[in-house]
């Protein structure tokens, strides 16, 4: 990075048709809503295994009546745009895209064609259960992408501007019949960089009428994420407010013990510290498992507790819990 382009990387590039806000944000309404691939400039910009070009036949697929080619094209979009937990540029052009198969695709791929564009938007965050980690969104801004040299926060960044002038996408999934499709939206919706009272709003209904336990802390964790991108002050005590609540159902308070716990630097309380350590807050591994923010954490199958052990004891290394 010693000749004349690489020179105050990355701000010279910001603007210019290597900064993917710019580009993203450039595509006509009309090209989104009429799947015009061939107006994108997929080949400028490779995903993780191949050129970028690749990208919108496995689009084109994914939206098809193929079921079965419907799937595998799923699959490979998650290879190629969300590889090991980090992003990569050309996944933010497909964000729009994926956002409209979403709406008018098979029901069976929505959930995980949602969480797809949300991780997307969400910084690397594989094994990192810390106050600090779960609910972060944005990237190292010093972490650029390996063949671009594209500032990885940026398409963070580009998707989510995308996800947020897509917000009418997204808000009539949220009574949507399947649950994994309204923690899904929740995810997604807990990326946006505007409107945030409306989507808060919107969340804060649902969370009202919701019965499905996961998804109840999907729209917990989502409120949180969004009010600590938005620095909402009144957020803390809301969230203590509903894990302090002993009428609350168990699952419920310890979504929101998570959250408070990502919204502040107090001390940990000794009444929240003695919820989270119950034996029958473990019991709930399972369920967190259907919560988007939680897999990641962990993929063996212990997010919630590996959630906990680095939240109540950030010194002591996971592994030798």
């Amino acid at each position: 990075m010693d000749d004349e382009r690489w020179a105050g990387w990355p701000e010279p590039w910001a603007g210019t048709d290597a900064d993917m806000r710019t580009v993203v944000g450039a595509v006509p309404q009309e090209v989104k809503d009429g799947f015009k691939y061939d107006e994108i400039p997929w080949q400028r910009f490779p995903h993780f295994y191949g050129p970028g070009e690749e990208i919108p036949g496995r689009l084109a697929t994914l939206a098809s009546q193929d079921a079965e080619a419907a799937r595998r094209a799923l699959g490979e979009l998650w290879e190629n745009l969300h590889h090991q937990g980090s992003t990569i540029a050309v996944a933010a052009l497909a964000v729009p895209f994926l956002l409209r198969i979403a709406t008018t695709g098979a029901p069976r791929l929505r959930a995980s064609t949602l969480r797809l564009v949300a991780e997307i938007a969400r910084c690397q965050h594989f094994g990192d259960g810390r106050r600090e980690g779960l609910l972060q969104v944005a990237e190292d801004p010093e972490d650029a992408e390996g063949t671009t040299m594209c500032p990885v926060d940026w398409t963070i960044q580009a998707a989510r501007a995308a996800i947020t002038a897509d917000l009418h996408l997204l808000f009539p999934f949220l009574p949507n019949p399947d649950p994994e499709v309204r923690s899904a939206t929740a995810f997604v919706l807990a990326t946006a960089t505007g409107e945030m009272p409306r989507i808060s709003s919107a969340l804060h209904s649902r969370l009202a009428v919701e019965d499905d336990p996961a998804v109840r802390v999907s729209l917990i964790l989502a409120i949180a994420q969004l009010a600590r991108e938005d620095q909402d002050e009144h957020a803390p005590a809301w969230a203590r407010a509903l894990w302090s609540d002993a009428v609350q159902p168990l699952e419920t308070r310890v979504g929101a013990a998570l959250a408070w716990l990502c919204l502040v630097d107090d001390p940990v309380p000794d009444e929240l510290r003695t919820l989270l350590t119950d034996p029958c807050t473990d019991q709930l591994n399972e369920l967190f498992q259907r919560v988007p923010w939680l897999p990641p954490v962990d993929y063996y199958g212990s997010g919630l507790r590996r959630c906990i052990h680095e939240m109540l004891t950030p010194d002591v290394p996971w592994h030798s819990a």
